[in-house]
């Protein structure tokens, strides 16, 4: 076959593509006016098309990325937008990510990439008060981390009983077993299914008064499987669940988990960065303690999405229940050459594919790195200590508020409450009161938040982990909510 010229994509000119995108990145960034992306009809038939037979070339697709996909994109960096446990990039995080893309694609060898994704690891066992013996490696999220917690988890139980069930499988694993609390994130049950254990075998112990895991009645799930011969795999705490923020009691389940020799898991995913805050230290206990932890740097660290860790107690477990085992064409990343070899390519670096499910991997933690490096442990404890104010001062005008109800008292940065006018006391007619006042506030635009249900009931539920956000978005959001309320209330 013969080809007409060089490649058809641009390999050049990345100055002036990049110049021409920043203008609308900022004006984005500045989130005026209403929201654009609510108008679906303004840009969806223009994206949802055929597959091109000829390209429309650089400029025209620079154009669309301009006109249509930043100018209607997702406003989660907005300072009033507390819906998710995710948020937008800061400036800095951005920045890195777009180095990282260009020049540092591949982890795995001797760049400055590879050593900062390795520094970056180090520095987030210290910011969280981990041991330095402890480890770790960047995901591609919570779901991923809790991933490789709980598969390094799924390894040790098989090595008590002298199986390498990554070499061999899970065949000698006796009805394997992982408990957690009905309030844990799905993704831990999903883990179990992709490990081979099942869904099924995730045994749900149900919460107690004050919505954390129910201790005597995990013991007891623990008593029954271990009399019946199951094998216990893990125990998983919950360091701040993403409905209420609550902390599950992580000192109690480390001590039932070691007195038994199981595992302890902890997804920290939202509520890892809690431990900055001395007011709710105490609850996360001695991390020493804990065999592996999940955390998020795309959510309180804002790192881009898609930047997850886990740091784990033993890193070389970790690396036997995710072995790689390696082919002809890459027997040279066995290779480690001391010194400066010539050729970055001669060397491969810090850390390993055999710590997690990417063989070919970013280096995640350049965006960590300078994160870090900007702002320093001394600003992301600020930040965190600031969102838990905001989520304490929902709540404090929520109580002093004649028309409005506090369904969970915050623990992290989440305040759980609801619109409640005097006389309203129905339920059914609360919740659908208070599924109208979300909408509407929404719609307006000023502020945008989400939704959950504590103890059956609908609830308002702010969560605070963006860097844009401060107490006057906490405020304005209270203020919204009143003033939709008030509105609906008058005209029903």
């Amino acid at each position: 076959m013969r080809y007409p010229g060089p490649d058809p994509a641009s390999t050049d000119d990345l100055t002036p593509a990049i110049e021409s995108l920043l203008p609308s990145l900022e004006r984005f960034l500045r989130f005026e006016g209403p929201d654009p992306a609510a108008h679906r009809s303004a840009w969806y038939a223009v994206l949802d098309r055929p597959l091109p037979r000829t390209g429309a070339g650089p400029d025209a697709v620079l154009a669309e990325i301009r006109d249509v996909l930043i100018a209607n994109g997702l406003r989660t960096g907005h300072p009033g937008f507390t819906g998710w446990v995710t948020t937008a990039p800061s400036t800095i995080a951005a920045a890195a990510a777009f180095a990282q893309s260009i020049a540092s694609p591949m982890k795995y060898w001797a760049t400055p990439g590879n050593l900062i994704d390795a520094v970056a690891i180090r520095w987030l066992v210290e910011l969280l008060g981990f041991p330095a013996t402890f480890g770790g490696t960047f995901t591609a999220g919570g779901s991923t981390a809790n991933l490789l917690g709980i598969g390094a988890a799924r390894q040790h139980a098989g090595e008590r009983l002298g199986l390498d069930l990554s070499r061999d499988g899970i065949a000698g694993l006796r009805d394997p077993r992982v408990y957690a609390s009905t309030e844990t994130h799905h993704v831990v049950g999903r883990a179990l299914g992709v490990l081979g254990m099942g869904r099924a075998n995730l045994r749900s112990i149900p919460t107690d008064g004050s919505g954390r895991i129910d201790l005597d009645l995990l013991q007891a799930a623990l008593d029954e499987d271990a009399a019946a011969g199951r094998a216990q795999v893990a125990v998983v705490g919950c360091a701040g669940d993403v409905n209420t923020g609550l902390v599950d009691p992580l000192p109690a389940l480390a001590r039932i988990a070691h007195d038994r020799g199981i595992w302890l898991h902890v997804d920290g995913a939202y509520g890892g960065f809690g431990l900055l805050d001395d007011r709710v230290r105490d609850l996360y206990g001695d991390v020493a303690a804990i065999d592996s932890f999940a955390v998020d740097p795309h959510k309180w660290l804002a790192a881009p999405v898609g930047t997850g860790a886990v740091i784990v107690r033993d890193e070389n477990l970790l690396a036997r229940a995710f072995a790689v085992d390696t082919g002809d064409y890459d027997r040279e990343r066995d290779v480690v050459i001391a010194g400066d070899p010539g050729s970055p390519f001669d060397d491969i670096g810090h850390g390993t594919p055999d710590m997690g499910v990417d063989f070919s991997a970013p280096a995640r933690g350049i965006a960590v790195w300078a994160i870090l490096s900007e702002i320093g442990a001394d600003g992301m404890r600020a930040r965190v200590t600031r969102h838990l104010d905001c989520a304490r001062l929902v709540a404090e005008r929520a109580r002093s508020s004649g028309e409005l109800e506090v369904l969970s008292e915050p623990v992290l940065s989440i305040c759980c409450f609801r619109y409640r006018p005097a006389g309203v006391t129905d339920e059914a007619a609360l919740d659908a009161l208070n599924e109208r006042v979300v909408a509407e506030v929404r719609a307006r635009g000023r502020t945008v938040t989400s939704s959950t249900r504590v103890r059956g009931r609908f609830a308002i539920r702010p969560c605070f982990i963006n860097p844009r956000s401060g107490l006057e978005d906490a405020d304005a959001l209270v203020d919204e909510v009143l003033a939709v309320g008030q509105e609906l209330s008058a005209s029903s």
